[in-house]
């Protein structure tokens, strides 16, 4: 992680938060691997005051969880919850779609267009930091224009747990290109305003992308004595 540069408190604040979030997401931390407090300060250049309030933070979002005697460690996610967390997904992802296709301006359909090939540039590189940002602004497209903002809010609320699971289906080998031709096909729904199909598309992209991480998250699992982890 980058130091980050002196600047007012309450910005400080986010972008410690950010940058750990973002190391815990793109997997620089595995989960049930410990957050050292000193490390985190001298690696961002901040104090140990703004990494606690920003570890405390990420606790809320069930990033991190704080174990007797060890400290705070990122999360981890049994397969179960993961499961539970794919199918909420697809239910919401589905119904923006939904929506999206029918609501969103002609300059947002393009717009989802273009993050879409984006995405596809970015898969290219093989770098995971920069696939998931180019997914994240194709989703924060469909989200802002979806026309309902209690959506947005849930979704955005716990799509950093999901990206816990999402680096492991995303840049599988398998997966990548199956999941670029899915991307493809919804914005070519969108852009003919084919509501329903849009929905289907997107439920069955979520759905693909939980077979994937399910059966990688329990070999994972299966590897790692639970003791280690809780």
């Amino acid at each position: 992680m980058n130091k980050i540069s002196a600047i007012q408190p309450d910005t400080l604040r986010r972008k410690v938060e950010d940058a750990v979030r973002e190391a815990i997401t793109s997997g620089v931390y595995a989960p049930g691997e410990r957050l050292i407090e000193r490390e985190l300060c001298e690696g961002l250049g901040v104090s140990r005051a703004s990494v606690r309030e920003a570890l405390r933070r990420l606790e809320a979002e069930k990033l991190v969880h704080t174990v007797p005697h060890r400290g705070p460690v990122v999360a981890s996610i049994s397969v179960e919850e993961a499961r539970q967390l794919y199918a909420l997904r697809a239910v919401l992802e589905g119904y923006a779609a939904h929506e999206f296709a029918t609501q969103a301006a002609d300059a947002a359909i393009l717009q989802f267009g273009r993050a879409a090939a984006d995405l596809r540039e970015a898969a290219g590189s093989g770098d995971t930091d920069r696939v998931l940002r180019a997914k994240g602004i194709l989703y924060d497209v469909m989200l802002s224009h979806c026309g309902n903002d209690l959506v947005r809010e849930i979704l955005r609320g716990f799509y950093s747990r999901i990206n816990l699971l999402r680096a492991t289906s995303l840049m599988h080998p398998e997966r990548l290109p199956h999941s670029l031709a899915e991307i493809d096909a919804l914005v070519a729904a969108f852009q003919k305003r084919d509501a329903a199909q849009a929905e289907q598309l997107a439920r069955l992209h979520v759905t693909n992308a939980c077979a994937v991480a399910l059966k990688q998250l329990a070999s994972r699992n299966a590897q790692t004595p639970l003791d280690a982890v809780s």
